[in-house]
């Protein structure tokens, strides 16, 4: 079976841009009207903005996967997996009937932050107009982490319509998988899964080097994901990361979102899987060689220019708070984040006096320290221009907001300059990747 897996990988055609949340709405759309004899479209819920939330259902056997694009509307690369994976079931008999099972697919359940984001989608995609119309919700405005939570005192139940309706999904289908799709932004391929074997493990391993991309084997998003095989961890949960920032001596009360999506659905034994997909490969990522310098010392200047990053926004934002008027997106994501990179330069610098530290850094350590504060400043100072363009949009630029927009404007330009710009992977790719990690998981958790 995997090898037709990694067949239908490759076979992927070529794609010249993401799509936006019309076109996925139309494709799916497209997909339920041509085959009716085993596809069903219904509407799940609304966005905050009123926006209807589609799940293509395609009917196959006893057991359901749920599949969802658009958890993190800054990652688009799963709305193209949703239809190309949509399409290819709805039109496969075959496949449908050898795996099994009957499919929720969700191309885009957050519209209202993936419109937002739109205005990069368009090629050539470069780091500038990637920065300059970037969008990542604040922590509780995100679908993925707005599950309900209670733990050791901190709890959360700020729940959004966008997740009430994945919420219901999940209640009513009981899958056996959940699919999260997610891409983030430089190096290689990796996983999260809950309920991992070798054989499934190599198989994910092997499908992005099949299309020529790197894996992601050095350290994981935070110190205390376990990782299970290479570019494989093990899916986290917030009462982790509430325990390690403990550990740290710093305040769970700063993490302001809830639980996942997969963390909801364990409750009916659901296994899960998070794909992560990168726009720019570098080789650099899978690479283990030994560094002249310490992981300690490599944490220090991770920790340091990431508090200088901080700085530098805080700064902003501080000379131009008192006159803001617009409640935009970009001001919230941007007044949420703050504090998470300032934890984030706080953790790297006392993980840095632990003695395990005192070890030689390898290669993919450096570039996940170097693309993390890159992506800090692209990120998040573009939010920031934008919040500030906002309010000079609608006319209130005063001398503050004004002198805080160009301030930031020319250190996000020096920004821009000391970035590393690497060649954009083919859509296509990613698009297969993500196709070959859902079957090829299915398969395995089906068995």
């Amino acid at each position: 079976m995997f090898a037709r897996i990694s067949q239908l990988a490759a076979a992927v055609p070529a794609i010249e841009a993401f799509a936006g949340v019309d076109e996925l709405n139309t494709r799916i759309g497209e997909i339920a009207r041509d085959h009716p004899d085993r596809t069903e479209l219904s509407r799940i819920g609304s966005s905050r903005l009123g926006e209807p939330l589609w799940s293509l259902t395609v009917h196959g056997g006893p057991r359901h996967v749920v599949v969802v694009a658009a958890v993190h509307p800054n990652e688009p690369v799963g709305g193209l997996t949703s239809v190309q994976l949509a399409g290819l079931l709805a039109e496969d008999d075959e496949l449908r009937e050898e795996l099994g099972c009957t499919w929720h697919i969700v191309p885009c359940v957050d519209p209202d932050g993936t419109r937002l984001n739109e205005p990069w989608f368009t090629p050539p995609m470069t780091l500038e107009s990637y920065g300059r119309s970037f969008y990542r919700p604040a922590p509780d405005e995100q679908v993925e982490w707005s599950f309900p939570f209670s733990y050791k005192g901190h709890f959360f139940d700020r729940v959004l319509p966008e997740t009430v309706a994945l919420m219901r999904l999940i209640d009513e289908t009981k899958p056996m998988l959940l699919c999260s799709l997610h891409n983030g932004e430089f190096g290689g391929v990796f996983y999260y899964l809950s309920r991992a074997t070798d054989a499934l493990n190599e198989q994910l391993a092997a499908l992005p080097l099949n299309l020529g991309l790197p894996l992601h084997t050095g350290e994981g998003e935070a110190a205390f994901i376990e990782q299970i095989a290479p570019a494989v961890f093990r899916s986290f949960t917030a009462e982790e990361e509430c325990d390690f920032m403990l550990e740290l001596g710093i305040d769970p009360a700063r993490r302001t979102g809830g639980a996942s999506s997969g963390a909801y659905a364990a409750r009916y034994g659901t296994a899960y899987l998070a794909t992560e997909v990168p726009y720019w490969a570098d080789a650099r990522a899978d690479d283990h060689t030994p560094l002249d310098i310490s992981y300690a010392a490599l944490l220090v200047e991770r920790g340091r220019h990431t508090a200088e990053t901080t700085r530098v926004l805080e700064g902003v934002l501080a000379a131009t708070r008192a006159d803001l008027t617009v409640r935009s997106p970009f001001l919230r994501a941007t007044e949420a984040f703050l504090p998470y990179l300032a934890d984030a330069a706080e953790s790297d610098l006392a993980r840095a006096a632990r003695p395990e530290s005192e070890r030689p850094a390898v290669v993919a350590e450096r570039f996940h320290s170097t693309s993390g504060i890159q992506s800090a400043r692209i990120r998040f100072g573009g939010m920031l221009l934008r919040a500030l363009a906002a309010e000079i949009a609608i006319g209130n630029g005063t001398p503050a907001i004004r002198g805080g927009h160009d301030r930031l404007a020319g250190v996000y330009a020096r920004w821009l300059a000391e970035a590393e710009m690497p060649q954009p992977i083919p859509l296509a790719k990613l698009v297969g990747v993500q196709l070959g990690a859902i079957l090829a998981t299915a398969t395995a958790i089906g068995e």
